[in-house]
């Protein structure tokens, strides 16, 4: 039995509840914050860069994508895809830009994607659009240098499904060089008891397939070339720590290249906000990956 299904319901509520982990400020608070923060981020993004907004990558109504284009000449341009979290329930593309404002000067195209977010959309149907974004963003820009990822909490989760994905089903395969897993969920199964599972009603078959904990063997087929950097924030919750430390821990025992960075002095939120300073040590970790640093 493993150690979730034996903890109370109210202690696991409180795990999976990342604003009452932040030592800077009041639960509701730090949500306000943080959709400030991730909105200004964008707006600034917005004014540096060219914008190609709602490109669609598939029918749907929420199947649009904003690409945050560079002025540069060089043709050797790495292209990040930025999957936002909100628990599979809040949050869109329109605060997603805000990781290009450092990114722009270095010559680094960045892409937010858009999802249906429950109740609208479920994790089967959230799964298959990013999938469908990235093969989308390849067949768009045929002539990046480098395709990376990053994900914050349940967009770390639907980027490692991306990282995951049998691409025989899709016209391409995407090669992704690296990716970014910030302060993710790996392990479905214990949220199907808490709030957050009450907009997706998702089962435990459907929890079982979307969780990248249980998929590695075929992200070890399909993304062995990728350096994934697994990131958690120092005040994280206990549960959300474990989720990546134990994802961690599971890619390298299976020959991955992978990383762990334990972000001293943040909390679930402040660990991706930061993404807006070139001088914040993720930003630096993710150039250097580009070699742009």
């Amino acid at each position: 039995m493993t150690h979730w299904t034996e903890m109370m319901k109210d202690e696991l509520e409180r795990q999976y509840s990342p604003s009452r982990w932040s030592h800077r400020m009041s639960a509701d608070d730090v949500i306000k914050a943080h959709v400030k923060a991730l909105k200004e981020g964008t707006e600034r993004a917005r004014g540096l860069a060219q914008t190609l907004l709602n490109v669609p990558y598939g029918e749907g109504d929420g199947e649009k994508l904003d690409a945050y284009i560079p002025s540069t000449n060089s043709l050797d341009v790495p292209l990040v895809i930025y999957l936002h979290g909100g628990y599979w329930q809040f949050l869109s593309k329109e605060e997603s830009g805000f990781m290009a404002v450092p990114l722009m000067d270095k010559g680094v195209v960045v892409v937010a994607v858009g999802y249906d977010i429950a109740p609208k959309g479920n994790m089967d149907l959230m799964v298959s659009q990013v999938r469908r974004s990235v093969v989308s963003v390849v067949q768009q820009y045929s002539h990046i240098s480098g395709l990376y990822l990053c994900g914050h909490s349940a967009g770390a989760h639907l980027a490692a499904m991306v990282l995951s994905t049998d691409w025989s089903q899709y016209s391409i395969a995407p090669q992704i060089k690296g990716a970014f897993l910030v302060s993710g969920i790996y392990d479905l199964l214990p949220i199907l008891s808490t709030y957050v599972n009450e907009p997706l009603k998702m089962t435990e078959e459907v929890a079982v397939r979307n969780s990248p904990s249980k998929l590695v063997s075929q992200l070890k087929v399909s993304s062995s070339g990728c350096h994934i950097v697994v990131a958690v924030a120092q005040n994280d919750s206990p549960e959300f720590r474990k989720q990546s430390e134990e994802y961690y821990k599971t890619l390298e025992a299976s020959g991955l290249n992978v990383t762990m960075e334990d972000v001293p002095n943040t909390d679930h939120f402040s660990i991706i906000e930061q993404l807006v300073d070139v001088d914040y040590h993720l930003t630096k970790l993710l150039l250097k990956m580009m070699g742009k640093s």
